[in-house]
């Protein structure tokens, strides 16, 4: 861990950390100078590298600090050349008008930032991070020669002609296009991939007073990257729209179109938005990926027996099937998941979408477009008209499309769609609220899904963990039940970015409507008590379904807080 093992193990040890019992355990398991007694704490996890370095850096009057999620300025990174960053594995983190500060990854080696200050020919003041951070650190800052920086070069010394950059190809690497190609579209080309790599569902392109700022949605989460110049902003966001068949020369109003791209062989859709903002046009790419329409429900995040129930509903003859939560939570990949599923060749099932996010084989999909007249309710009654199985509306959001869809079902269709509520019992009082008739509601429901998405560990990082009580007390009177039992978090690596998380999944409160809850909703009882009765008849709420998934190393504890925390029971 550092130069000196014997010095530190004196520190821990002076500091608490460990005892000269463990000290002495762990030196003669060291295996023949392979590792040392430091290493061998960390392993058996008697002691955390983060408090190890953080009580050594405090001995030399050192500062400990957190690379994940910090965004570092370029002006600072270029203050550093890449040769002498990746030698002394070092990452500048701050600059003064005389003082350049420096994360190293070992407050005992004073050497390092000795000779830092020979060649930088400045004042260097170290803090100390984790040395897995500064790997990831170096290997976001400072890339290889095919890195934002020389496409960037190239194009200081290129002209660019922004109306027609040249025709959008396949994008197979931060390379991947021909000679003739300008460094504009690599670099839009670059932003993609990258994207893509760092499996990020949506890419932010916003102009800022003084900079154009790039951020990527990684498992919900928005992370700041490597952005280019402010004087790039003009060409990258006329590039973007002439891609989605956008009028480049209309910048006052919000404009929406849609990009296919092929990565390395995967098919991927990107749905494009722009919105006028004081500094430019804001524009997200939301990255649909196709291969996700093959997602199993297992993989949605349904456990076994959730699992049955679910294939029980989406295979009804009739009735409505509603998924609520609000904006970004899975509702339609677990609703594209469930029309997968029943997709045969003796159903007929038809579409309704503003806007279409997948095309589905198989799938009659009907696109709303609300300027020539084509609603959601126009186009419901029509599609009625061509006899199907399966209709699935994207979003219930007014009285008429309620309506056809509460038709639909009493008359033999099996209805799936979408409400923006926080739990499933509210969904009941939405729909009257809209104006149907209790009755109405009460014969055509089948069931409410609501639904949250949760980062899910890290399975190359994975660790047992006890979480502390202030997050235990949260719970309220689950918090016994959890008094003993194993939590599972990550460390943080290279392969999740030091987050300790790796993709996600959904928890489910699923509220199936019996004859019992048929019966309060026609006597209009409020949510509350359909969601207490509920509860008594067998249904988990968000939470209790989550903290399952924290108790299988599904999840962390702290995560399902935080999706839940307006589930006060």
């Amino acid at each position: 861990m550092t130069s000196n093992d014997d010095f530190v193990l004196e520190i821990l040890e002076e500091e608490g950390l460990v005892t000269r019992e463990q000290i002495e355990t762990a030196r003669a398991a060291v295996d023949d100078g392979k590792s040392s007694a430091l290493d061998v704490l960390v392993e058996r996890r008697e002691l955390s590298k983060r408090d190890a370095l953080a009580a050594v850096a405090a001995r030399f009057g050192m500062e400990m600090i957190t690379l994940t999620g910090m965004s570092i300025p370029a002006e600072v990174t270029a203050a550093v050349s890449v040769e002498t960053a990746r030698q002394f594995k070092i990452i500048p983190v701050h600059k003064s008008e005389n003082t350049l500060t420096v994360a190293v990854g070992d407050p005992i080696d004073v050497e390092t930032l000795d000779r830092l200050r020979y060649i930088l020919k400045c004042n260097i003041e170290g803090v100390v991070a984790l040395p897995e951070e500064i790997q990831v650190a170096l290997e976001r800052y400072y890339t290889a020669e095919s890195s934002m920086e020389k496409l960037i070069s190239d194009i200081d010394g290129t002209h660019i002609d922004v109306v027609n950059p040249g025709t959008q190809g396949v994008i197979g690497d931060a390379t991947d296009v021909t000679e003739s190609d300008v460094p504009i579209i690599k670099l839009v080309s670059l932003i993609i991939f990258e994207a893509h790599r760092n499996r990020a569902s949506d890419i932010h392109l916003e102009p800022m007073e003084k900079r154009f700022r790039v951020r990527y949605r990684i498992d919900g989460v928005l992370h700041e990257v490597d952005s280019p110049p402010k004087r790039l902003q003009a060409a990258i966001l006329s590039r973007v729209k002439i891609m989605a068949n956008m009028k480049i020369a209309e910048k006052r109003t919000p404009q929406d179109g849609r990009i296919q791209v092929n990565v390395r062989g995967r098919e991927l859709d990107l749905r494009v938005s722009t919105v006028p903002s004081v500094h430019g046009e804001s524009i997200v790419m939301r990255i649909l990926d196709k291969q996700n329409l093959a997602l199993g429900l297992p993989k949605l995040g349904f456990f076994a027996d959730d699992q049955e129930k679910f294939e029980r509903l989406i295979t009804l003859a009739d009735g409505i099937l509603l998924v609520t939560g609000p904006t970004g939570s899975g509702k339609t990949t677990t609703l594209y998941a469930c029309l997968n599923y029943i997709n045969r060749p003796d159903r007929k099932i038809i579409t309704v979408e503003d806007p279409v996010e997948y095309q589905m084989p198989g799938v009659n999909q009907v696109l709303v477009r609300e300027d020539i007249g084509l609603t959601f309710a126009a186009a419901l009654r029509s599609i009625l008209r061509q006899a199907p199985n399966v209709v699935m509306i994207g979003e219930i959001r007014d009285l008429e499309t309620a309506r056809i869809a509460t038709e639909a079902a009493l008359t033999g269709h099996l209805v799936f769609s979408t409400l923006h509520t926080n739990d499933a019992p509210s969904a009941i009082t939405r729909l009257l609220d809209i104006g149907i008739k209790p009755f109405l509601v009460a014969s055509a429901l089948r069931a409410i899904i609501a639904q949250r998405l949760v980062r899910t560990v890290c399975a190359h990082c994975k660790e047992s963990y006890r979480p502390p009580q202030s997050e235990i007390r949260l719970l309220g009177p689950m918090a016994a039940q959890m008094k003993d039992l194993e939590f599972f978090r990550g460390r943080g690596c290279a392969r999740c970015s030091l987050t300790g998380y790796s993709g996600r999944a959904g928890i489910f409160e699923i509220f199936l409507i019996t004859d019992e809850i048929q019966k309060m909703i026609f006597e209009k009882k409020p949510a509350n008590e359909l969601r207490v009765r509920a509860r008594e008849l067998g249904m988990r709420t968000l939470r209790e379904d989550g903290l399952r998934k924290v108790l299988s190393g599904l999840t962390t504890l702290d995560e399902v807080l935080r999706v839940t925390m307006g589930d006060a029971e």
